[in-house]
């Protein structure tokens, strides 16, 4: 794609890397066959080429975004099909996340828009904020139809229990069983330690089963990917640092990390992309270079170790494997969680369209639950056809999404693992 940037917009190091990303764009139209909203809109404006093209007008023409802009932009998911589907190696999640940060720069929402967008920045990022939330959610759902367009779809997220919060996500260490073979930091996220702390206690056990010292370093939180896909570039940068600085010390004060465990993978795509995101900020670049580095997801890190499979009470049950997109698109990950399942004795079944995207893209199915519902949906009727008994995901915002708008138990990858290796059978689990 041909640019015509100025020296001086090119003087931006933002600018810069935005245009290297257009001109690898060749108008193909290839990844319009895998784009969910413009498979389901059919609108060119609507598919990664027709965002490519408003993005591009904006940053070229210096812009200010029109509603209609801002509206494109908005629906995009931020899946990163197309980016898994592009021949010529665009790379659109930073064009878009930089798309964002303009639009929040030089738009000015709706009022009503606004608050929403910053009620949702406030409380799911905070765990405890968040539960409290949910408590009154829960108090307000069986009226949640006679609620209005988004306030009625967050409604509706919440879930039919909740949850204490539980110990395990406290700053502590829990020591491996018997000869220690690797330390590693689990990030515990935010909204899964309100939605399903039950994720993270498996994952310690597991880990830990594996012979694992499993630190929670103090003061690490949120990865950031909420106001990061907002276009709020400066508090997500902020939670990035805090990060940086909490699994900093725990490697000096008890010894180096091998690893950085994140069991959500849409925040394990932000936290392997924070040398990219802090990568113009000179005292931060290195630094989170090596943090993004020691990331993995945490099927990464089961996948080399000998899994000790006990009877897991009797008859496994068939599992539907539901690839999150920041996990098959987002980190390239694809092969490990059904490699490890299949190990693990169960049969594992994956859908049609299992490329598609199921609508919950962190705070999306808030955001555009009209466009997130349709997805949802399709994706749960998909899994259902597989004719299994449990769906199995990596990322806590499917789970979520799924068990809304399906009827088939839904739980995380790792509980399914920790069940056949000697721990609890999950919640939901027949």
């Amino acid at each position: 794609m041909q640019t015509t940037f100025t020296e001086e917009q090119l003087a931006d190091p933002r600018n810069r890397s935005s245009e290297a990303i257009l001109r690898r764009c060749v108008h193909c139209g290839f990844c319009t066959a895998t784009c969910p909203t413009y498979v389901l809109l059919g609108d060119e404006l609507d598919s990664p080429r027709g965002r490519i093209y408003l993005i591009k007008d904006m940053l070229e023409n210096d812009r200010q975004p029109t509603a209609d802009t801002v509206k494109h932009i908005d629906r995009c998911l931020s899946c990163l099909s197309c980016r898994t589907t592009c021949p010529s190696g665009v790379d659109y999640m930073h064009l878009i996340d930089h798309g964002r940060e303009v639009v929040e720069e030089r738009y000015r929402r709706p009022l009503l828009d606004r608050l929403y967008r910053s009620m949702i920045a406030v409380l799911v990022p905070r765990p405890g904020l968040f539960r409290l939330a949910m408590v009154a959610g829960w108090f307000a759902r069986p009226f949640r139809r006679l609620v209005p367009g988004r306030l009625g779809a967050m409604l509706a997220l919440v879930p039919s229990r909740i949850d204490p919060a539980s110990s395990v996500d406290r700053p502590q260490v829990f020591p491996a069983e018997g000869p220690r073979r690797r330390r590693v930091a689990l990030m515990t996220g935010c909204a899964q330690q309100a939605l399903r702390p039950a994720i993270n206690e498996a994952t310690v056990r597991l880990l830990t089963r594996l012979g694992c010292e499993v630190v929670i370093a103090d003061g690490m939180g949120c990865c950031g990917a909420l106001e990061h896909h907002m276009g709020r570039t400066g508090p997500s940068h902020q939670a990035a640092k805090k990060n940086i600085e909490a699994w900093e010390r725990a490697g000096r004060d008890g010894g180096e990390l091998d690893a950085i465990v994140v069991n959500a993978s849409g925040c394990g795509t932000t936290v392997k992309d924070y040398g990219y995101m802090l990568a113009n900020d000179p005292e931060w670049a290195e630094r989170a270079e090596r943090i993004s580095a020691l990331a993995q997801d945490i099927t990464e890190v089961l996948v080399g170790a000998e899994l000790p499979v006990a009877d897991a009470d009797g008859l496994k049950p068939v599992v539907a494997y539901h690839s999150a997109c920041s996990m098959q698109h987002g980190q390239g990950i694809s092969g490990p969680p059904v490699e490890l399942l299949r190990r693990a004795g169960f049969e594992v079944r994956q859908p049609a369209e299992g490329h598609l995207c199921c609508g919950s893209a962190g705070s999306y199915n808030m955001t555009q639950p009209g466009i997130a519902a349709r997805l949802g949906k399709r994706k749960a009727a998909n899994l259902a056809a597989t004719g299994a008994d449990v769906v199995a995901s990596g990322n806590i915002g499917c789970q979520m999404q799924i068990g809304l708008h399906g009827d088939l138990a839904v739980c995380h990858t790792v509980e399914l693992l920790d069940w056949a290796t000697g721990g609890p059978k999950p919640d939901g689990v027949a």
